[in-house]
């Protein structure tokens, strides 16, 4: 079984990793638990909700399908404080940026000497098209910085050492939920379109209308088919991403209203990819979930190919495709050296999976891990590819004690920056929680924890309706 980094428990009876989560959405959730099983197979998951305004609500969690031990929302002071308290192996930082540069200077705070510390891992969710240089640095510090992709490591190792920082925690993966069975095509003709569509891309009101009609119109034009508008959130969830025009309101206002054979739908992503045979989207996330399973996939390039559309991202990918396109009948396949270099080549040519080789007892351990949980691994037909990443994980865990961590963000090198991050999350400069941050004391009563859940909801409703009511009503006013 997995070691601690515990050196005194290294002759003990070994016991599965503890590993703790943290994220702020449902689809962060999702990568950082996912990510924490194929980085640990057969782990003990401690869930936390980082409370905000894109907080998942229990049927989002339900829809992303994977469980912990335990799960509970907290604050990021909150957070530290239990870290510090439960001691785990390892903590998976599934957030923005921001929250993940303050956890990092709370984890300096509780272990500023080298010492028996967690090993901290971050990454992201899916495609890097914007924000990378902020991003990256935000997220230096941690001791495994995950990158989905072969492009993505040389990127991710490109920024850091431009601004010489150490780049040695890139570590080259996949994008953990890459998964399901390889298509198997019913014929010539696709059947099933799934139009993945995303919060905030694209934004305006009149280019996302355009673009439920026009999977209305393929529906019209194609009546054999059944057209499936995959929508992230139901009326009153918030995502990752701000949805200020849902396609739900869209829906009722579509001249003719939606055909027979297209309606709105919702659930997990890979059961929706189950019976499709055409995958459409902007930019979205889906389509690298489909192109690794075979399925035909289409990047729209209706509303052009954009930096801010993120469709940019795909040049080279053989799926570019308009509406138009589509309607004559075109079903895009993924370029295979593009593929490979996204780390999403399809599931016929993705290696079997083995087992790591690693040095040192730990990295055994690992993989010993795997093969007592073969529920966990049997899914992961890239395991070979978190190969590398938990070897290195193995390796930071043998060792009695970690160093601190080391953020490339400071005083020295962003005073002006650096505290306005960490004040956001109620932490002082030198990375400790401020007066009141963290609760003290007894446990609140079941009468205020209520209370103060409905609160939170109030204000998240008050919020929600600011900013998909109230703000767009204040933008078309002013362009009058």
């Amino acid at each position: 079984m997995p070691v601690s980094n515990r050196s005194a428990q290294r002759s003990a009876p070994r016991s599965p990793l503890r590993v703790a989560v943290l994220a702020d959405s449902d689809t962060r959730w999702k990568w950082g638990a996912l990510t924490a099983r194929r980085l640990a197979p057969g782990h003990r998951l401690t869930g936390h909700l980082l409370r905000g305004r894109a907080t998942p609500t229990a049927r989002q969690l339900g829809e992303v399908g994977v469980r912990a031990d335990r799960l509970t929302e907290v604050t990021c002071a909150e957070f530290l404080a239990d870290i510090e308290r439960e001691r785990y192996d390892v903590v998976v930082l599934a957030l923005v940026g921001g929250a993940v540069q303050a956890v990092l200077h709370g984890v300096r705070a509780l272990w500023p000497d080298p010492a028996a510390r967690p090993v901290i891992v971050t990454g992201y969710v899916g495609v890097v098209y914007e924000k990378l240089a902020d991003g990256l640095l935000l997220r230096h510090g941690a001791d495994l910085v995950l990158a989905n992709s072969r492009h993505d490591a040389q990127r991710f190792r490109a920024v850091y050492e431009g601004v010489g920082a150490d780049a040695g925690c890139v570590t080259e993966t996949v994008l953990p939920f890459l998964g399901g069975a390889a298509y198997e095509p019913a014929g010539s003709r696709a059947t099933t379109v799934v139009f993945a569509v995303q919060p905030s891309v694209p934004e305006s009101r009149a280019d996302r209308a355009y673009l439920l009609e026009r999977a209305a119109g393929h529906a019209r034009l194609h009546p054999d088919r059944e057209v499936l508008v995959k929508l992230r959130s139901r009326p009153g969830e918030h995502t990752t991403h701000l949805e200020e025009q849902p396609y739900q309101r869209l829906a009722a206002k579509v001249p003719g209203g939606l055909p027979a054979n297209c309606r709105l739908a919702y659930g997990n992503m890979g059961e929706v990819l189950d019976g499709a045979d055409l995958l459409v989207t902007v930019s979205s996330t889906a389509a690298l979930e489909s192109l690794h399973r075979g399925i035909p996939t289409a990047v729209l390039t209706d509303l052009g190919i954009r930096e801010a559309l993120g469709n940019h991202h795909f040049l080279g990918s053989g799926c570019l495709a308009s509406w138009d396109q589509l309607d004559a009948g075109l079903l895009p396949q993924g370029d295979p050296e593009w593929l490979a270099a996204q780390g999403v080549a399809p599931l016929a040519t993705t290696p079997l999976a083995t087992t790591p080789r690693a040095a040192g007892a730990a990295a055994a351990d690992v993989a010993e891990a795997a093969a007592a949980d073969p529920a966990e691994a049997a899914d992961d037909e890239d395991a070979d590819v978190f190969a590398a990443a938990r070897a290195r994980l193995a390796a930071l865990l043998e060792l009695p004690g970690l160093p601190p961590v080391a953020p490339y963000y400071t005083l020295t090198t962003a005073p002006r920056y650096l505290p306005g991050i960490l004040a956001r999350h109620h932490l002082a400069a030198d990375g400790t929680p401020l007066p009141g941050a963290a609760r003290e004391g007894a446990e609140p009563s079941r009468l205020r924890r209520r209370l103060r859940s409905h609160l939170r909801d109030a204000a998240r409703g008050l919020y929600r309706h600011g900013v998909q009511r109230v703000a767009p009503l204040i933008r078309r006013m002013g362009e009058l």
